[in-house]
């Protein structure tokens, strides 16, 4: 039987390393959370099936009736059409039609939304940037992606993609990037990126260092080291900081937010990352956008972004009704 209450919604969130689905009220709680590895190598044939096999499971665990389903993936993809045309960390999902699959599945309309700008919402509407008019929110994982909101609305951009900001150049001639340029933030400051800058820096001179005694390098270890004052850690993890910082100084200086808000598993590193951000990004940002901005770690931690796609959801819901969405917080419609 299914429960009373607020209205619910599916989520489903599509990452390059995992797969997170859960139920969302209209409070912004999620339900019956389940999180699977990704395992790329599958492809969306295989994929796809077992990541709605897991919208079921959430929807019978939770005992809600479920009014919508948010869909939320790295892009590029096209949120109108919802189809995704190629997310970068998912090889092989050239022109999938995830919403008119999601729809035929579970019998309900569907909506699709670049992950991080359905976390952006979300920490708008329900995290670290409730009491904020103008946020910026960046998901630092396997890649890097990011959302904004400007005077109280979500930007999209004209063709849904708006907010890539892994790909502000932090480098001239850098390292490369999956997105064809080279010296992109997202080939210093991703999880994927840490990891393989420090298998480089092993390979070529970190004999000395704790991480050369580790089967596989991982972002992780790269903190865990630097804590413990391993010198090519530091280097490789202050680098980290120094790209993150730049970015962040830039959007800083152009979009003036009250809140900057850092998520996404690197951000696991806490203090670590946070505090050496915020300092460069003060200490560099012009003077008045500086006093005005604020970096902090997500408030809505792991699920930022399935209750992102929550309420992106909700929105639709309200679109399809053709009430009450302009006067939700953060209401999307462009």
């Amino acid at each position: 039987m299914m429960a009373d209450g607020p209205r619910a919604v599916l989520s489903l969130d599509i990452g390059g390393t995992k797969l997170a689905v859960g139920v969302v009220t209209e409070d912004g709680r999620t339900h019956a959370l389940t999180v699977e590895p990704t395992r790329r190598e599958e492809g969306p044939g295989a994929i796809v099936p077992r990541l709605f096999a897991m919208g079921h499971r959430a929807i019978a665990e939770s005992g809600r009736r479920v009014d919508a389903v948010g869909i939320s993936c790295g892009g590029p993809l096209d949120a109108k059409t919802g189809v995704l045309t190629g997310p970068l960390h998912l090889p092989g999902w050239i022109d999938l039609p995830i919403v008119e699959l999601a729809e035929r599945e579970f019998g309900v309309p569907a909506v699709l939304e670049n992950d991080a700008t359905a976390g952006a919402l979300g920490e708008f509407r329900y995290g670290a940037a409730r009491d904020a008019d103008t946020m910026v929110y960046l998901t630092i994982s396997t890649g890097i992606g990011g959302g904004a909101v400007i005077d109280g609305r979500l930007h999209r951009g004209a063709a849904g993609n708006g907010g890539e900001f892994g790909h502000v150049l932090v480098r001239t001639g850098g390292r490369p990037c999956l997105c064809g340029r080279r010296g992109c933030l997202e080939g210093y400051a991703s999880g994927t990126s840490i990891a393989q800058r420090a298998r480089e820096a092993v390979a070529e001179r970190g004999a000395d260092s704790s991480l050369a005694q580790l089967a596989e390098v991982r972002a992780e270890d790269v903190v865990a080291a630097a804590a413990q004052g391993d010198a090519l850690a530091t280097e490789l993890w202050d680098e980290t900081v120094d790209a993150l910082s730049i970015a962040l100084t830039d959007l800083v200086n152009v979009f003036e937010p009250d809140l900057v808000v850092l998520g996404g598993g690197v951000t696991r590193s806490g203090d670590a990352l946070v505090v050496p951000v915020r300092e460069r990004v003060a200490a560099a940002a012009m003077a008045p956008a500086a006093a005005a901005s604020t970096v902090v770690l997500a408030g809505l931690g792991d699920v930022v972004c399935v209750v992102g796609a929550g309420a992106v959801a909700f929105d639709r819901l309200d679109q399809l009704a053709g009430a009450g969405a302009a006067d939700r917080k953060g209401d999307h419609r462009g």
